[in-house]
C-alpha cells in the first residue's frame, strides 16, 4: 500500500492512498463529522476497495460544534469538490465510487450531480435523511446507489426511507437495532457480524 500527500485544500486536509501501479479506479471517502476515515465501516471499506485495485482518496475534514452548526452545505461541497480536484490532479481516473458516512452525505449531495461522477456508484451510510438536501438528491438519483442505516439512527425516518423505495438505483438495507455508526448499543460481538454483512455487502456492490 503506497500513501501519498497528505495535504489540504481550504483548510480540507486529505490522503490519497495510491496503488503500486497506475490504476484508472478511484473510491472517495466522505467521512462523519466524529466518525472518521479510521473508524470500523471506513477502515475495512478503504481495504475492500484498496484490495480490488482501487486508489483511495480520504477526504478527513474536522469540524467543531460550532462549525457544525454554522455549516453552509454549498460552501462545504464546493470545498470537498476542491479537494478532490486537487488531489486527483494529473491523474486518469475513469470508475468512481463514492463512499459517505453521515455528514458526508450532505457533500455527496451536492457532488453527485458533477460530470466527473455521472457514472459514479454511491454508497450512503446512515445518510441524514431528515434534511431535505439529502433526502431529495437520493429521491431523484440516477446513480446507483447502495444505502445502509440502522432504525434506531435519530437519522432513520421511516415516512421518507419509504419513499426512497420507489428509486430503482437504490438499493436499500436497514439494520435493525442499528444506530448511528450502524452498531448494537452494548451488543460489541453482535456488532461486528453486522460490521461483517455490511462490509461484504460493500464488496459486493
Amino acid at each position: 500500500m503506497m500513501t501519498n500527500k497528505i495535504s489540504g485544500s481550504k483548510n480540507i486536509p486529505y490522503r490519497l492512498i495510491e496503488q503500486s501501479d497506475e490504476t484508472d479506479r478511484l473510491v472517495i471517502v466522505l467521512p462523519g463529522a466524529g466518525y472518521t476515515t479510521q473508524a470500523p465501516l471506513l477502515h475495512f471499506t478503504t481495504g475492500v476497495f484498496y484490495s480490488k485495485g482501487f486508489d483511495v482518496l480520504h477526504i478527513n475534514y474536522q469540524f467543531s460544534r460550532q462549525e457544525m452548526a454554522a455549516l453552509n452545505e454549498k460552501d462545504f461541497a464546493n470545498d470537498v469538490q476542491q479537494t478532490i480536484e486537487n488531489a486527483t490532479k494529473g491523474k486518469k481516473y475513469s470508475k468512481y465510487y463514492v463512499v459517505a458516512k453521515s455528514i458526508g452525505t450532505i457533500a455527496l449531495s451536492n457532488l453527485q450531480d458533477h460530470p466527473t461522477l455521472k457514472e459514479a456508484k454511491l454508497v450512503w451510510l446512515t445518510p441524514l435523511l431528515q434534511r431535505s438536501d439529502v433526502f431529495n438528491a437520493m429521491v431523484r438519483s440516477e446513480n446507483k446507489g447502495l444505502c445502509m442505516i440502522g432504525d434506531k439512527d435519530s437519522c432513520y425516518i421511516e415516512e421518507r426511507f419509504k419513499k426512497l423505495k420507489n428509486n430503482q438505483n437504490l438499493i436499500l438495507n436497514v439494520v435493525e437495532g442499528g444506530n448511528h455508526s450502524l452498531e448494537l448499543d452494548n451488543e460489541p460481538i453482535k456488532s461486528i457480524e453486522i460490521l461483517k454483512n455490511i462490509i461484504s455487502t460493500i464488496n459486493d456492490f
